[in-house]
């Protein structure tokens, strides 16, 4: 049986297509839901494995990035979703759908640490690829210490912390760092255009301390093919693998057993 995953929709997701391309690429079953209806029967989140929230710019993006959305995950689906983390599931959000899980106050579910998105330090939109290095919080996805390739794409990308390093510091205690962006010599760095975002830390993404919920600013559903990367897997980006290896990572532990012979 393939393992089930209940997509979000609502108005001003533009990256669903792509998401559920990842998902069915991995072996998944992709069900796609708006959350009108989702409110009216968020009863519907026990029949998944995972929860997914594509990226895009949910209503505008007009009260801050994720902001409303995130209100209405909070406010009718977070006795669902938590039911769904507390049976063994996962919940997954990219760009915007990571947005709205910290605004949700889904992640990073650290004490005493309250996190935010804001403008990038460039204060633009920043569409590039970048390269993130995967943390010990996230090697049951993908092997710790390597890298992942992936496009960025977002105005509100940088992670503020209301004490800064202090902070930070409470996150890798925790284990609460996903990943984070790093140069082509594989040093994590803070700096543009590597670190697009300007995220303290140079932190690109969060996992609760279960690994169970998981959200991150770069696309890795845009990488998973090498026609995908820039040079064409010449090497500069990898060679197209990174993404439909983090999707099968993130779907393994939901994948049927082979019946034994």
């Amino acid at each position: 049986m393939k393992p089930k995953v209940l997509q979000l929709f609502a108005s001003g997701i533009n990256c669903d297509r792509e998401l559920r391309y990842a998902f069915e690429s991995s072996g998944a079953e992709v069900k796609e839901v708006h959350i009108h209806e989702l409110i009216k029967a968020p009863q519907m989140i026990q029949d998944c494995d995972v929860f997914a929230i594509p990226g895009g710019f949910t209503y505008g993006d007009d009260l801050g990035a994720g902001r409303v959305l995130g209100l209405e995950v909070e406010k009718f689906l977070a006795t669902e979703l938590y039911a769904l983390h507390e049976r063994g599931g996962s919940i997954f959000g990219v760009c915007n759908g990571f947005q709205v899980l910290v605004k949700a106050g889904l992640l990073p579910q650290v004490d005493g640490v309250d996190v935010s998105l804001t403008w990038n330090t460039s204060h633009r939109f920043e569409a590039r690829w970048s390269r993130m290095i995967v943390e010990k919080s996230l090697a049951h996805i993908l092997p710790s210490g390597s890298m992942l390739h992936a496009p960025s794409a977002h105005a509100e990308g940088q992670i503020v912390l209301a004490r800064g390093t202090e902070d930070v510091a409470a996150l890798e205690a925790a284990n609460a760092v996903a990943l984070r962006y790093c140069n082509r010599d594989g040093n994590i760095t803070e700096q543009w255009p590597d670190c697009p975002s300007g995220s303290i830390g140079a932190i690109a993404g969060l996992v609760s301390t279960s690994g169970r919920i998981i959200g991150l600013m770069p696309h890795p559903e845009r990488n998973l093919s090498v026609l995908h990367t820039p040079d064409r897997g010449n090497g500069a980006w990898g060679d197209g693998t990174d993404g439909l290896a983090f999707f099968k990572g993130l779907l393994a532990p939901y994948l049927a057993p082979l019946n034994k012979v």
